[in-house]
């Protein structure tokens, strides 16, 4: 059943309370730390909305009339009853706040969060994370199922229902063993000889995989040589000669120092753009909108 017009807010009931017990409007303004003019106001507004004389005003001060002082009885449970609701939601948002649950595409989860989570965790000592690592479709889907609060995702696609934000862009690299023929080519490969070429890849929903497909185009990629489900492994297997790969930038940077891997030149563009996502009918507070902004300022 809709409440009525004048229990939408309870302000003037618990002002009529206090001026029950304290004795005067003035003591119940200065409780209430309004002025005793606003506090007047907001009774006679009260007696307005429900229609009866609350309260018996002379010069010396105000005291409940009788129809006030049962009104202020009857209100007494409502007003309590909405005290221990604030208290009890204060109590959730603190338990909320405390904890938070975070997913991200594998590159993003390696190499770019755990410097965003030290510095969230500088601002929120208290705050237990859970990080899960996904490829960007299941991390979408998480979202959007909400069980996470907050997804990174490094694909091009999203599904309906997600707001995303770009937190960085990421330059992908064409990596092969130092023995590989393309190794030692000074001309650039070009996006028919990429597609034309079997690769060592991710699986589909890879962020990675589905960002090589966007950058070539109208041509469809070859079949995998190998599909691995982690960059690590896809490391290991180039490293040992198996075919060529397309990986962050960030994910082979110790490799390439190494001259384990060799980057090879591209006539491609291959660059992504990282993205945080919620759920379009979410708001961002909190632990998540902290860490929202360190990956912005990042």
């Amino acid at each position: 059943m809709p409440l009525p017009p004048f229990a939408a807010d309870l302000t003037g009931f618990d002002l009529l309370l206090s001026v029950a017990r304290l004795g005067s409007v003035g003591r119940a303004a200065a409780e209430h730390r309004i002025s005793q003019p606003a506090a007047s106001a907001r009774l006679r507004e009260l007696e307005r909305r429900v229609g009866l004389t609350l309260l018996h005003r002379t010069p010396r001060g105000s005291t409940l009339t009788a129809t006030g002082a049962l009104v202020a009885d009857w209100a007494r449970s409502a007003v309590d009853a909405a005290e221990a609701l604030a208290a009890g939601l204060a109590a959730l948002r603190a338990t909320h706040e405390s904890r938070l649950t975070v997913a991200a595409s594998q590159t993003v989860a390696e190499y770019l969060l755990p410097a965003w989570l030290v510095a969230l965790r500088a601002a929120h000592p208290g705050l237990a994370v859970t990080l899960q690592a996904a490829n960007s479709a299941d991390v979408a889907a998480a979202v959007l199922a909400g069980q996470v609060e907050l997804g990174f995702v490094e694909g091009p696609d999203l599904p309906a229902g997600l707001h995303a934000e770009v937190v960085a862009t990421d330059r992908l690299a064409v990596v092969v063993a130092p023995a590989h023929p393309w190794a030692r080519r000074r001309r650039a490969v070009t996006a028919a000889e990429l597609a034309a070429t079997p690769m060592v890849s991710r699986e589909a929903g890879s962020g990675t995989r589905r960002a090589f497909d966007q950058a070539l185009g109208d041509l469809v990629a070859a079949a995998p040589l190998l599909e691995l489900s982690s960059t690590t492994a896809i490391k290991h297997a180039v490293a040992a000669g198996s075919g060529a790969a397309v990986l962050s930038s960030l994910a082979v940077t110790a490799e390439l120092a190494a001259g384990t891997l060799v980057a090879v030149p591209t006539a491609v563009p291959l660059q992504r753009r990282l993205r945080a996502v919620w759920r379009a009918s979410d708001q961002l507070i909190g632990p998540v909108r902290d860490l929202y902004a360190i990956a912005r300022r990042a």
